[in-house]
């Protein structure tokens, strides 16, 4: 009994009273709580540091979506990534590899929305980052576009395409340093491998063009969407090389006259010790190096998968891989499988895949012409593929393209059966003249025997297009000269030639041709006169065609005019060409439309621009005749201004070099240019302005245009500074040609009797003419020149109203203040030539006869003058004039009070004449 007591006390159970509250367990949880409110300002706040969207989201936030399972929310990150990189561009600077793997990893995603959005935002970029910014990460780029482009999905494929396409415009460079790989991945697009069942080993593999009908487009749709991004690959290789040639026109490398390093020369400091001709080996042109060592370029160092399409073992590989997929695909598109009724007529998707077709052959055939066994490389090509060209490609050429019909009404249709429309914007020519590219390349001298029957379908075919008047762009005729200059190098005798010449020249006669056509034919007759000439050297045989052409040259110039300076550009080299080569033709053209082209008010010298205007200086030193008219007009031309005056100064060089007077050993052309002729043109050039201007001027009166005194017959008309620092430049070469006549005496006499004949007995004359006249008299005289009275008093008078206007000068007239140094000069050093001078200028000084206000002026040119150290003696010599002015002066000044200028011209009398100084000082009084 006591242990079952005891048992229920351990367990004994409490018993609850009604009414009674429950008694709270020891071990019970007390889930009361108090609440409160709080504010979070600063989490509802933007990042600070980090710029967002519209949907709150920054660059971390959107990178982290692109790794989210769902479609949506990786095309919602790309918009959203496109949207805060247009708004903040720096954000691309500061997360630029975060951005660019990220979106390179979606090249493969499985949507096509995410693809698209991943297109769309590389584009974006692509504008936005330079090639040398997204180069460290290229690699990654390059990989990812791989892996796409080669990836089992259609879909994924098809859109590699269009991130080839956005790479390949942004950056070329980066996606061809890749080609070994991506080029591989284009073939694998449209073939697959297949072991040749002839090997029982894997050593070779053959390709065969792959078909999958599970694709959204034909099977040559599709491969005609690889082949164009494969040719604009190539020609990013291509356009990436670093030797660039012309398409077409391109020079051969044994051509040395391919490259021209022109060298400037200033003759004028060439004559003053001041530039120093240096002169290397082929005159200017590329070095030629005879040696049989060659430097190792770094391209030898590098692995042949490293070197690309630069390797001419990859080169070659590639061709065999991809020259028997491209004949595949011209098979199934020629006319024989798509339209055999119609013969060579194509359909405009069939003739667009046969168009890259060629085009990738082309380029090819331009990438082996960069390496340097070029000769090996065209017979490997011809042994290789010359057989299968010939079959495929010549077998319907020419190739036109089929037009479809639309029908717009059943009635309308059956009115008009012959109405087509052409679709699709095909160029079936471009397709005849790449292939006529393909096979010329592949023919040479030795093979023409075995080549003429296709080669005479190319020839016949070139000359019609040329002859048959339809208006070519600037792609097809490039390309049409390209293969004719194939044709006239395979074939060069002029039999053969000629024609194909004619036929172009037929082209070029057309009117309104486009200014890259043109530009094209005018390189294609130069470089074809380039080649004649120096084969001419050898055998007197010209094109009478190239003739004609030479010959309408210099003609075309003058009627262009300022049309287009870019054209006249082009026919001034080549007429300047064949003007150094004496071609007989272009002279005698020249030579009748010198005239037009050198016509001071509408000739194309004073048209062009400064470039062009120098070219057609040196001309004139090529014309074999310089008649009195040519002269009178390139004089006007010197002063007018329209051309810089040291142009006009090397014009005057030119004539003088063409003139009796250069010192030539041998004999100068007889009849080229009379010394007569000759001095009516320094004559002119030196008056400035013409016999008809002159006189124009005489009846011109008051300021500001005419500087006049009392005490000399001659009132100077003001000229502008432009045009006076224009004539001041050309008269001091006129003065250097003429201090080079042997005989100075006889030349001084000519200059005197042209002053005394076309200038004394004038009242305006212009200040640059009286400044230029006193230059050349103090340039030729000397102690054997005997001057007229006439002359003496011309300059006398010339020299005063030159130094009456200088000292009239207003200080606020920065003009003509330009011009003092200059005048002042040549006024003083003609004093001092010439004593009588002085002594006649000083006697014209009759105080008398003016007016008060000039009174100061006389005083303060005399005190000026006995100032001047070069005219102390003479001065010293007229003190009995200068003494009787002084006392003239103080007789009109008597009764009045003395003002600071007479007071100044007393004590300079003292000092320098009064006291007859025994050793003046050499002083150059600046006024």
């Amino acid at each position: 009994m006591t242990k079952k007591r005891k048992h229920q006390e351990d367990f004994q159970k409490v018993k609850l009273k009604v009414g009674k509250k429950k008694p709270k367990l020891e071990n019970a949880t007390d889930t009361t709580f108090k609440t409160k409110a709080i504010q979070i300002p600063e989490q509802l706040k933007e990042d600070g540091v980090l710029p967002t969207q519209n949907r709150k989201l920054n660059i971390k936030d959107l990178l982290s979506q692109m790794h989210h399972y769902s479609p949506g929310v990786k095309h919602n990150a790309l918009l959203g990534l496109k949207e805060l990189l247009s708004q903040y561009p720096f954000v691309i600077d500061a997360h630029l590899s975060s951005i660019i793997s990220e979106v390179a990893a979606v090249f493969t995603d499985k949507d096509s929305g995410v693809r698209g959005a991943a297109v769309h935002l590389l584009q974006f970029l692509a504008s936005k980052i330079r090639a040398e910014q997204i180069a460290p990460f290229f690699p990654l780029v390059s990989a990812h576009l791989s892996s796409a482009m080669t990836h089992i999905s259609e879909g994924i494929q098809e859109d590699s395409l269009k991130v080839l396409d956005v790479l390949l415009e942004a950056y070329p460079a980066l996606l061809t340093d890749r080609s070994v790989i991506l080029l591989k991945n284009f073939v694998e697009l449209i073939s697959h491998q297949q072991l040749s069942k002839r090997l029982k080993s894997r050593d070779k593999l053959s390709w065969m063009l792959s078909v999958n009908p599970n694709r959204r487009v034909t099977s040559q749709q599709w491969r005609l969407n690889v082949l164009t991004r494969l040719k604009k690959f190539l020609q990013a290789v291509v356009d990436g090389s670093s030797e660039k040639e012309d398409e077409g026109l391109q020079e051969q490398k044994d051509n040395p006259h391919s490259v021209r390093n022109p060298i400037c020369i200033s003759w004028k400091l060439h004559a003053n010790n001041q530039q120093h001709v240096q002169l290397f080996e082929n005159g200017g042109l590329r070095p030629k190096i005879n040696s049989s060592f060659r430097l190792r370029s770094l391209a030898s160092v590098m692995d042949s998968a490293e070197k690309g399409l630069s390797s001419a073992e990859n080169l070659k590989g590639f061709i065999e891989i991809i020259i028997p997929l491209l004949i595949e695909c011209w098979i199934e598109a020629s006319p024989a499988q798509s339209a055999p009724i119609l013969g060579n007529l194509l359909e405009s998707e069939s003739q667009q895949l046969m168009q890259q077709v060629l085009s990738i052959i082309h380029l090819l055939w331009k990438l082996t012409k960069r390496h340097d066994d070029t000769y090996k490389m065209e017979l490997w090509l011809r042994m290789n593929y010359l057989v299968d060209f010939k079959h495929h490609f010549m077998r319907h050429f020419p190739y036109s393209i089929q037009e479809t019909v639309k029908h717009k009404k059943k009635d309308s249709f059956r009115g008009n059966k012959n109405c087509v429309t052409s679709s699709n914007n095909v160029d079936h020519l471009l397709l005849n003249l790449t292939l006529c590219d393909i096979m010329v390349s592949l023919a040479s001298t030795s093979t023409l025997q075995t080549d003429s029957g296709w080669l005479d379908m190319i020839r016949k075919f070139v000359t019609d297009t040329l002859q048959d008047g339809s208006k070519l762009n600037s792609k097809q005729v490039n390309r049409l000269l390209g293969v004719t200059w194939r044709l006239m190098q395979i074939q060069q005798n002029k039999v053969a030639t000629e024609p194909l010449i004619k036929a172009v020249y037929t082209l070029y006669q057309q009117r309104n041709l486009l200014f890259p056509v043109r530009t094209l034919l005018l390189k294609f007759f130069s470089r074809v006169y380039q080649k004649e000439d120096l084969r001419s050297q050898r055998m007197r045989s010209r094109s009478k065609v190239l003739s004609r052409w030479l010959a309408g040259l210099p003609q075309q110039l003058a009627l262009l005019g300022l049309r287009n300076p870019e054209l006249s550009n082009q026919l001034i080299d080549i007429i300047h060409s064949a003007a150094s080569r004496s071609n007989k033709e272009l002279l005698q053209s020249l030579q009748a439309t010198a005239a037009r082209i050198y016509d001071p008010l509408e000739g194309t010298l004073v048209l062009l621009p400064a470039e062009a205007q120098r070219r057609l200086v040196q001309l004139v030193y090529f014309l074999p005749c310089l008649p009195a008219s040519l002269l009178t007009c390139l004089s006007r031309c010197c002063i007018m201004g329209r051309m810089s005056s040291d142009l006009a100064a090397t014009l005057i060089g030119i004539l003088h070099m063409r003139s009796s007077f250069a010192g030539w050993k041998c004999q100068v052309q007889e009849n080229s240019m009379s010394d007569v002729d000759y001095f009516s043109f320094l004559f002119s050039t030196l008056i400035g302005f013409s016999r008809e201007e002159l006189t124009s001027l005489q009846g011109i009166r008051g300021k500001p245009h005419i500087s006049q005194t009392q005490l000399s017959p001659i009132r100077l008309y003001l000229t502008d500074l432009d045009q006076f620092l224009h004539h001041w430049a050309v008269t001091e070469m006129i003065c250097h040609s003429l201090s080079t006549i042997p005989s100075q005496n006889q030349c001084f006499d000519i200059l005197q009797t042209g002053i005394c004949k076309y200038l004394v007995g004038l009242v305006v004359i212009p200040d640059s003419t009286a400044g230029s006249v006193l230059c050349a008299i103090n340039k030729l005289l000397d102690q054997a020149c005997i001057l007229s009275e006439n002359l003496h008093k011309f300059l006398a008078s010339c020299c005063y109203s030159l130094l009456y206007f200088l000292l009239t000068l207003d200080k606020e007239d920065a003009e003509h203040l330009q011009k003092r140094d200059m005048l002042w000069g040549s006024c003083i050093s003609a004093l001092a030539l010439l004593p009588r001078l002085l002594r006649l200028m000083l006697q014209s000084l009759q105080v008398s006869r003016i007016c008060r206000e000039e009174l100061p002026v006389v005083a303060q040119l005399l005190r000026l003058l006995m100032q001047h150290g070069q005219l102390r003696s003479h001065m010293i010599t007229n003190e009995f004039l200068v003494q009787q002015i002084i006392k003239d002066i103080m007789t009109l000044k008597s009764g009045e009070v003395q003002e600071q200028w007479l007071t100044d011209l007393h004590y300079c009398f003292n000092i320098y004449l009064a006291s007859h100084p025994q050793t003046p000082g050499p002083i150059n009084t600046v006024y």
